[in-house]
């Protein structure tokens, strides 16, 4: 489950730090009370978002990002009222950066395979992101601009206003979930001395001794049929790509059938 989410700030604050009339408003307030501060709310998150992708979100705290700044770490609220805030911009920010495909003129499935690719891409170069929770999401910027491009995707099919959003929801949740299972494997693998097929061979001469193979025979040969063919019990990109593809059909049948209307 996911340890930290979005939105769980002061919905004021929050939104003008997400559109920067924050900013301004402060660097008035500052200009009538002292000197012209040094850094701004931008420098801020890029010193956090730095240190999330490093070490993770648990790693991000007021007192790391001042010391990664060279600066006291109450001159961090000047610019950032607290983490919960600090949050929604960094994934704000991390979603304004991402890589989004010219795909007008395209087949929907190039269209919708696009945006599944360029999530899979955001998660791969930040992780935490995948452990976010976006119920209820950071309104700024760069989510309105991720959310107006990934929905062209589903533009022009027949689909209503609100299908377009369930088959976004639907795909967006597939590719988080994939980032979060992959990230724990490969975890598991870092953290391992065993590669995942050694890991088999030392525990099957274990689990013969307490497995009734003629109980539980369906396993068996599925599980040995799958193993085979990944060399472990979960291969991520064969994952991804069986996924994606069934998420296509059921598209594809949602959307024959508004042709048939």
């Amino acid at each position: 489950m996911p340890t930290e989410r979005t939105s769980a700030g002061d919905p004021a604050r929050t939104l003008r730090l997400l559109w920067r009339a924050a900013d301004e408003a402060a660097e008035g307030t500052v200009a009538r009370r002292g000197p012209r501060r040094a850094l701004s709310v931008d420098a801020v998150v890029t010193a956090a978002v730095a240190v999330a992708d490093a070490e993770g979100l648990e790693a991000v705290t007021m007192r790391r990002i001042a010391q990664e700044l060279g600066v006291v770490t109450m001159s961090i609220y000047t610019y950032v009222p607290g983490k919960a805030e600090l949050l929604d911009v960094m994934v704000d920010t991390a979603y304004s950066a991402m890589e989004r495909a010219g795909t007008a003129g395209r087949p929907w499935r190039e269209r919708v395979t696009a945006v599944a690719a360029e999530n899979r891409a955001l998660y791969e170069q930040h992780p935490w992101v995948a452990e976010v929770s976006t119920a209820r999401p950071p309104l700024g910027p760069g989510l309105m601009a991720k959310y107006e491009h990934e929905l062209s995707a589903f533009d022009g099919l027949g689909l209503g206003d609100v299908e377009m959003d369930d088959c976004l929801t639907h795909l967006l949740g597939f590719v988080q979930g994939w980032a979060r299972g992959t990230a724990d494997i490969r975890a598991a693998r870092a953290e391992g001395a065993l590669t995942d097929e050694q890991w088999w061979q030392a525990n099957a001469p274990l689990l013969e001794k307490v497995f009734d193979a003629e109980k539980y025979p369906t396993a068996v040969r599925v599980g040995a049929a799958a193993g085979e063919a990944h060399s472990a019990a979960y291969d991520p990109d064969h994952a991804y790509e069986f996924g994606l593809s069934r998420i296509l059909d059921s598209f594809e049948i949602l959307i024959a059938g508004h042709d048939g209307n």
